[in-house]
């Protein structure tokens, strides 16, 4: 069985989602957990769970915020075991590229790959006290290894994290701190609530867009999340664990009501076959 007892594990974006699943996994496990969450409501939730969470309220994008977060670290346990780089959203709503404004790139950028930047640079001296077999996990996302119509700086941006991921576990191996990333296909979560995205008449196709027949769980990823961190994973280091149900290799192929694979769209009443 998995043991992270005597491990201090810290997740981004803790509250909700991917972020609660993956502190829940951590402390269920025996790890005492470091859970930063912007919003006090969530927070507050954390902090009744019982589990052993210490739940600080914070920004995981603000740099003040940040240094904080790695002295309180720092005070109360002279080490960080796992860092977990949560925090990430589409941040604005579907918008061509030449629309974006220069504000809006500089957030997507704030919450998709500079916090990635800041919390690490700012916990390392941590991952460094607690020696080999630290280690670190970037959440990224399938839209970093595909194409995502207007949202091209979000998918520009989530490709970097693989870049970064790659590169800081060549300069962190020597010393025996592992890194690696996460990237989920769509997860249903309090970000993406795919009962109210997805319309009524088009739920019983769910099970054929996915090759395993669904759309992602927080849990799931989690589940990958943990494996990474764990001893299991003590020789995986730099690589990407794509947590997509399958989706990334069916490369946009999906069933028709049939069950036929198709790359086609529907074209023809509820047929996802070309008109003949």
């Amino acid at each position: 069985m998995i043991d992270f007892s005597n491990k201090v594990v810290l997740v981004t974006g803790g509250g909700a989602g991917i972020g609660r699943a993956t502190v829940s996994a951590f402390a269920e496990h025996g790890a005492t957990v470091v859970a930063v969450e912007i919003d006090e409501r969530r927070a507050d939730e954390l902090r009744v769970t019982g589990a052993d969470v210490q739940v600080i309220h914070g920004d995981a994008t603000d740099p003040v915020d940040v240094s904080s977060l790695a002295t309180t670290i720092g005070a109360r346990f002279g080490r960080l075991d796992v860092l977990v780089n949560n925090v990430g959203h589409f941040v604005t709503r579907p918008t061509p590229f030449e629309e974006m404004t220069d504000a809006q790139i500089d957030d997507v950028y704030r919450m998709n790959l500079k916090h990635i930047f800041s919390v690490t640079r700012a916990v390392l001296p941590l991952l460094r006290a607690a020696g080999a077999g630290a280690s670190i996990t970037n959440i990224s996302s399938i839209e970093g290894f595909r194409g995502i119509p207007q949202f091209a700086v979000y998918g520009a941006f989530k490709a970097a994290v693989t870049g970064f991921t790659m590169s800081l576990a060549l300069e962190l191996g020597p010393e025996g701190i592992r890194v690696n990333a996460v990237a989920p296909e769509t997860t249903d979560s309090a970000q993406v609530p795919l009962d109210r995205m997805i319309h009524e008449s088009q739920r019983h196709h769910i099970p054929r867009w996915i090759p395993l027949g669904r759309f992602g769980t927080p849990e799931d990823i989690a589940g990958c999340v943990l494996f990474l961190a764990s001893p299991l994973a003590s020789w995986v280091s730099g690589t990407v664990v794509h947590a997509d149900g399958g989706a990334l290799a069916a490369a946009g192929w999906y069933r028709d009501d049939r069950g036929t694979w198709t790359n086609m769209p529907v074209i023809k009443g509820n047929s996802l076959r070309p008109a003949e």
